[in-house]
């Protein structure tokens, strides 16, 4: 069966440093899981469906892959699919403060499940989804920040198409 970790996540939209991450850690481990997070308190630019389907057809090229969703606790969600590391993503070190703190209250509510902590490729240090929403919503590029499904998604989105 091999090593099953979850990458969780909002990809309000997936972005190329989401895209790095995954495909990092589909090099590392057996099976990757890109949960989406369902928040109900969040109000997102893509529905849950929308970035599955964008999820899906960015990953479509990586076998080990797989795109799913869920809401509630993500211990809970590594418990029902048999996963046993959370992998992911620093920016920079302000992300690490708030990461180190959400690993160590997963870590309480279960030890039995580590997180793995991968560094950004630099070239994507800048980049987040708040980011790349800006700046599509002026009309701006976004061809180097996300692939090619997504900007067009996000042109669909805000009617420049």
């Amino acid at each position: 069966m091999g090593i099953k970790a979850v990458c969780p996540g909002s990809f309000d939209p997936v972005t190329y440093g989401h895209l790095d991450i995954i495909q990092r850690a589909a090099n590392v481990f057996d099976h990757v899981i890109v949960a989406v997070l369902n928040n109900s308190s969040k109000k997102p630019l893509f529905t849950v469906e929308e970035r599955m389907e964008l999820l899906r057809q960015v990953t479509s090229e990586i076998p080990n892959v797989e795109v799913d969703s869920f809401n509630g606790l993500l211990i809970d969600y590594m418990k029902k699919k048999g996963a046993n590391t959370i992998v992911r993503g620093l920016r920079a070190v302000s992300d690490f403060e708030y990461e180190l703190q959400v690993a160590s209250i997963n870590r309480k509510l279960d030890d039995s499940i580590e997180t793995f902590f991968m560094m950004t490729n630099n070239k994507y240090s800048y980049l987040s989804s708040s980011i790349v929403k800006e700046i599509a919503k002026y009309h701006a590029s976004v061809s180097d920040l996300v692939p090619p499904e997504v900007e067009e998604a996000l042109m669909r989105k805000f009617g420049h198409v």
